[in-house]
């Protein structure tokens, strides 16, 4: 394509034959593109390039140091595909994208940014140097990986508590097994990685290709960028044409990349060494753990879970900070009354203790914070986990393991002859697990466990189907809790908005309120990645069971008809709880709409 280019250029008496020779021996020696290198040794004007490739592909030509691009636009394509491929998205119309390319021939880029991005691609031409000018302003400078292109870490997104942390990555089994990975400052600024791998993995090494080098810069650069950017997931997905890696953020998944397929088996096997899992094994899922010590005795884990799919494995990371894990029940988000109420059930000395929510709504957050203030040396607590995602002195913990016949009943069996005063029990979803927990409620111990259903009011009946018997429940059963994660609005760029009347009338608010109430929004600003949104908050609906409660679920009464007497006694339900957030300026009518449904 670049001699064709180039004769093209002598045809039409732009270059000379001599001077076309010497650019592409330029080229040769030292890399970059025809064109760059003929601009390079003053063969030839930028303009009048860019004017050529313009009349060439017959696209219209773009002086993009004259136009202000929307950050949101910029954000539509990773900088590692800009800064790989030289392209940059200017502007977006309904369905079509803009898109200025210093090669508007390349048709297999434009495909693969039509494929990524679900829009149709025009491109138009532009000057390399206007290009790396715009990715500079609004990607930030990046650094490059030998053989793979670009990849959009800064020095800077690596920047955590020490200026120099070092980094390591461990089994969370066998401590003395280490896999050691290189420095920060050796990461960002290019020098080759080493790993020592775990005795009996050496034989599949030669599929984890050049291991020892950009590999492992990118892997390590992705994980550290997570915690920078307070990832609570890492999404690595293979498909045809790209390896696309996803960030999930305040709940919501966001692309951060798109890397070059032909990495994929080696980024899969790195992970894998990690993790401590077979590489070899590319048929079955696994599931595996890496542990990350960062600088000033700070760690993170990894929760890895790897599943075969079309176009190769798919592995998603959880990531598991406790350092910034929140176990105090005053700053979860809960209202004064809910709390209350929550502080009062866990205080008592016997019943059961039910937390309800879909998966990922802060279940395991809420339990921890409770078992935290409950964690005395004069109380004996154990949990049964599945998986166990923090570990904590004076709490005894055990995995369950169901493939060897350790699961949520047998080892509550178990625990009853372990002398325990508080269990928790990861999650009740069978009549066995659930039979043993009533039981252990009603003799003499507080039992904190989950269940998945909708609202706290549904948890009754989704007992009794489970075939628990009402009087059980009734005795058993002290408090039941429901719980939501929405994100909240970023306070540096918070500002009011003006909604439609009728739509605080449909949320819940009462007519005669409307006019006062409050609404505010998120603008977007650089700390909250221009999304209105920063951090998450929990809506909480805590229901006590209280006499009259009891006396309905006795008579096997509805669902609806426990919720309207709970309410009637005082319960604030999730959207009374967003509507409350709301009030506050702490979240945003959408989240609430999102996140709850009309009481009724």
């Amino acid at each position: 394509m670049t001699e064709r280019l180039g004769d093209l250029l002598v045809k039409r008496n732009y270059i000379t034959p001599d001077q076309l020779k010497k650019a592409l021996d330029e080229q040769k020696m030292k890399g970059g593109r025809l064109e760059s290198n003929l601009v390079k040794l003053g063969y030839i004007k930028e303009d009048e390039l860019l004017s050529f490739l313009s009349a060439q592909y017959r696209v219209p030509s773009v002086k993009i140091s004259k136009m202000e691009i929307n950050p949101s636009v910029v954000k539509l394509i990773p900088s590692s595909l800009s800064k790989k491929y030289f392209i940059i998205p200017i502007n977006r119309v309904g369905p079509k994208l803009t898109l200025a390319m210093a090669d508007p021939s390349n048709i297999v880029v434009i495909d693969e940014i039509k494929f990524m991005t679900g829009f149709n691609v025009e491109p138009v031409v532009a000057s390399e140097t206007e290009i790396i000018d715009a990715i500079k302003k609004y990607y930030g400078g990046g650094g490059n990986v030998a053989g793979l292109g670009t990849i959009s870490f800064q020095a800077n997104d690596f920047d955590l508590d020490d200026a120099n942390p070092t980094v390591q990555a461990d089994g969370i089994m066998l401590d003395e097994d280490v896999v050691d990975v290189d420095d920060f400052n050796k990461l960002v600024h290019g020098a080759v990685d080493n790993v020592e791998v775990v005795e009996g993995q050496q034989s599949s090494m030669d599929e984890a290709f050049e291991m020892e080098g950009p590999i492992i810069k990118i892997v390590n650069g992705i994980l550290i960028k997570a915690i920078k950017l307070g990832a609570s997931d890492i999404h690595f997905e293979p498909y045809e044409r790209t390896f696309r890696v996803r960030y999930r953020i305040d709940g919501v998944l966001r692309r951060d990349m798109a890397l070059p397929i032909q990495i994929k088996n080696a980024m899969v096997s790195r992970l894998k060494i990690m993790a401590r899992l077979d590489i070899a094994e590319k048929r079955l899922p696994q599931d595996g753990r890496i542990k990350l010590r960062l600088g000033k005795g700070r760690e993170m884990d990894f929760r890895v879970s790897t599943i075969p799919i079309l176009f190769g494995e798919k592995v998603v990371l959880r990531l598991l900070d406790k350092s910034a894990l929140q176990l105090d029940m005053t700053k979860l988000g809960f209202e004064e009354s809910s709390l209350a109420d929550l502080q009062a059930a866990i205080h008592k000395p016997v019943g059961m203790i039910l937390v309800t929510g879909p998966t990922g709504s802060g279940k395991t957050t809420t339990l921890y914070s409770a078992l935290s203030e409950l964690n005395k040396e004069t109380e004996n607590i154990i949990t049964a986990e599945d998986p166990i995602e923090y570990n904590f002195m004076g709490i005894n913990q055990v995995q369950m393991h169901e493939e060897i016949g350790l699961t949520f009943a047998s080892a509550l069996r178990s625990f009853l002859r372990q002398d325990p005063d508080i269990i928790m029990v990861g999650e009740i979803r069978d009549f066995e697990t659930a039979q043993i927990a009533v039981q252990a409620a009603l003799t003499g111990h507080l039992v904190l466990s989950t269940v998945h259903t909708n609202d706290a009011p549904g948890t009754i009946t989704r007992l009794i189907d489970m075939g628990i018997e009402p009087f059980l429940i009734s005795s058993a059963v002290i408090l039941i809790l429901a719980q939501r994660l929405i994100r909240k609005i970023c306070m540096e760029c918070r500002e009011p908005v003006k909604v439609h009347p009728q739509l605080l009338i449909d949320l819940g608010i009462p007519p005669d309120e409307v006019k006062s109430f409050p609404v505010f929004k998120g603008k977007g600003c650089p700390i909250c990645n221009h999304t209105g949104y920063k951090g998450r908050v929990g809506l909480y609906e805590v229901m006590p069971m209280k006499e009259e409660i009891k006396e309905l679920v006795l008579s096997r009464a509805s669902t609806s008809e426990i919720k309207k007497e709970a309410i009637r006694l005082g319960m604030k339900t999730l959207r009374q709880s967003g509507i409350m957030k709301i009030k506050d300026g702490v979240t945003t009518i959408e989240e609430v709409l999102r996140s709850t449904i009309e009481d009724r």
